[in-house]
């Protein structure tokens, strides 16, 4: 027969055990809404998400794309050098957002438009996503603004 004192050290581990994965499973499917996924432009015309979907789209925003509508609604493309996907979006756009500089937006693809809820534009000269930075350099298309002589002869975002 097993002793008493190692009989309640079990049990103690169990229960700790059980209440870490119920813990786990409810900080999971809590914060199942608040997750979202970033995509560059070639992988969401690869692989069309379903319109319920929130994810974030990230990359440079096309130049002569950017067209103002009524009502506060802008329209352009945004494109990792690969591919290019047309964005709408009604609201306040950043001070630093441009043709040209990279940006991150958040919201839906639905019939082949994203349509952003949340646009991000870089907070200064040098800085960009670390997620937009990949996807450039998937498509061979960034330059390290710190170092413009080691690109491919193209502009430094």
């Amino acid at each position: 027969m097993m002793p008493l004192k190692k009989k309640r050290r079990i049990q103690v581990i169990a229960v700790a055990a059980v209440a870490l994965a119920v813990s786990t499973a409810t900080i999971g499917y809590a914060l199942r809404d608040g997750i979202s996924f970033f995509r560059s432009p070639s992988q969401v015309l690869a692989d069309p998400p379903a319109p319920t979907e929130l994810f974030r789209i990230g990359g440079l925003v096309e130049p002569g794309t950017l067209v103002r509508g009524e009502g506060g609604t802008v329209f352009f493309h945004v494109t990792d050098g690969g591919a290019s996907v047309p964005v709408t979006f009604t609201g306040i756009l950043p001070d630093l957002f441009r043709e040209g500089e990279g940006m991150v937006g958040q919201g839906r693809f639905v019939d082949g438009t994203f349509e952003a809820v949340e646009i991000l534009a870089k907070h200064d000269e040098t800085y960009m996503p670390r997620e937009v930075i990949e996807a450039l350099k998937e498509q061979g298309v960034y330059v390290d603004p710190a170092n413009p002589s080691a690109g491919h002869g193209a502009p430094a975002y």
